[in-house]
């Protein structure tokens, strides 16, 4: 059985694809292939928010393959919205002739029907399938930027682990079926529970593997080192795909395979997420206090961050066989931080284009005397930087700790809540060191004349790339004083 009205957002991302690809062979021009990728990503959004749910297509006797749900609605709108923000911040690096409109809209399109598809995967095979459809257009994308070695190096890189993470995960995903005999999730939960006692380790082999193997999606350690490198050398409006989308396809495949597909066995996964939440926001933490290069800074920043999201689910397993109530606290920590992620990441990165044009982002002291030039757009970074810490005025991002650490001590584990509070101090040195470089004077070095205009070392600010900022500027502020905007959207998978 199909339903294709249920498949209508991914239609619609598949559909910017295509637009953006005809536009290029067609039409050629590049203003007019960036708007029709912009239409149809706002397309993505508006299709995603409509189609009501549940609605269920790819059915047989096993189960359905893809339900398009709440919970599919809020992946679906914010890789949607993600791909629709990186389309805007992309028209400065068109016009430097850094990539070409064409492909790079038709691989961002191509990517958003992975990201939409993802959401409403209730089988291994169409989550594996949809998770690569999100990851492989972008290892061009990273590879677009012309005339540099570094962004060939990125996608080397990025390929080269992505490959490595996708045998791991399809070799637990075969290991399941060895042991259950079946790949739907809400099946796969049933059969754990009554594998046989000599295949237990089997079982147990094929769930870690599958976690950590979608642990490089959201850049968790050990499956971390490419997203320094990938995010510094791919063209910015990628990075900040990469950073956002990508990583929150990751948490909406994580979340899948432990609530609905491990049922018995969360006990075998909730030590496991929880050891690589600890290391990934510890790791993080530590080595982006080094970092010099704001894109080096926002990606070890994205990687604490990925720590944060998984810290919840390490406690699933308790909650679940506590209280029901609880559980649903911790799915709910985790969509909302994730949804609240995306909105200030996306915030950072339109800010450091809006400052720093086509560039690679620089270093620190590039930044220096932006807040004089441009004052809007540092209040605007300086308002993501405070979310992404957890600090005052971003109080979205208050808000989402807040709501992980809750999630945490009702799932009695007051020792991971403590390890994310000491985690989230840290996290603010590096925070506020980024946000105070652009209230510092001016490098006389690199800016001789402190009074010249946007032409003189600063480049134009685009006015797509001005509506990005403003769009998640006024998103951030909204969410940080309706956070239950938030809340009353996220669908709790255990509904489901």
């Amino acid at each position: 059985m199909i339903d294709h009205v249920a498949l209508a957002p991914a239609y619609a991302a598949a559909g910017t694809a295509l637009l953006a690809f005809l536009a290029d062979l067609i039409v050629g021009r590049r203003g007019v292939v960036l708007a029709l990728a912009v239409l149809g990503a706002a397309g993505t959004v508006a299709a995603a928010l409509l189609v009501p749910g549940p609605r269920r297509s790819f059915c047989g006797t096993a189960g359905c393959s893809y339900v398009w749900d709440d919970f599919a609605t809020v992946v679906g709108v914010t890789v949607a919205a993600a791909t629709l923000v990186a389309l805007l911040l992309c028209l400065p690096t068109i016009s430097a002739g850094d990539a070409p409109a064409g492909e790079l809209c038709f691989l961002l399109g191509c990517a958003m029907t992975g990201g939409v598809v993802l959401g409403a995967s209730r089988d291994l095979i169409t989550l594996v399938v949809a998770v690569e459809t999100l990851t492989l257009p972008l290892y061009a994308a990273v590879a677009l930027r012309r005339r540099e070695l570094a962004s060939a190096q990125a996608a080397v890189t990025f390929f080269t682990v992505s490959v490595v993470s996708t045998a791991v995960t399809l070799l637990g995903a075969a290991l399941l079926y060895a042991v259950t005999g079946t790949v739907h999730l809400t099946r796969l939960a049933g059969a754990l529970g009554g594998v046989v006692p000599g295949f237990a380790a089997l079982a147990a082999a094929g769930i870690a593997l599958v976690l950590v193997g979608l642990g490089f999606k959201v850049a968790a350690v050990p499956l971390h080192a490419w997203a320094p490198t990938t995010y510094d050398g791919a063209p910015l409006p990628v990075a900040a795909f990469l950073s956002t989308a990508s990583k929150a396809g990751g948490v909406a495949a994580i979340l899948l395979v432990v609530v609905l597909g491990l049922g018995s066995q969360l006990a075998v996964a909730g030590p496991l997420l929880a050891a690589l939440a600890v290391a990934t926001m510890t790791v993080g933490n530590l080595v982006a206090l080094r970092q010099r290069r704001m894109v080096r800074l926002l990606a070890w920043s994205s990687v604490a961050q990925a720590g944060y999201i998984l810290a919840p689910l390490g406690v699933f397993a308790l909650a679940d066989q506590r209280d029901a109530g609880a559980a649903r606290t911790v799915v709910a920590a985790v969509l909302a931080y994730a949804v609240l992620f995306v909105l200030l990441e996306l915030g950072a990165f339109a800010a450091v284009v809006a400052l720093r044009g086509a560039a690679d982002g620089g270093d620190l002291a590039d930044f220096r005397g932006a807040a004089r030039r441009r004052p809007w757009v540092a209040a605007a970074f300086v308002l993501a930087m405070a979310g992404l810490a957890g600090l005052p005025p971003g109080l979205a991002g208050l808000f989402a700790k807040v709501t992980v650490v809750r999630a945490l001590l009702e799932g009695a584990s007051g020792w991971l809540a403590l390890i994310v509070a000491l985690n989230a101090v840290v996290g603010a040195a590096y925070y506020v060191r980024a946000s105070v470089a652009l209230f510092r004077p001016p490098d006389p070095a690199l800016d001789p004349r402190p009074d010249a205009g946007p032409g003189d070392g600063w480049p134009r600010l685009a006015w797509p790339v001005a509506l990005a900022v403003a769009l998640t500027t006024v998103a951030a502020v909204v969410v940080g004083f309706a956070p239950q905007l938030v809340l009353s959207a996220v669908d709790l998978l255990m509904a489901s």
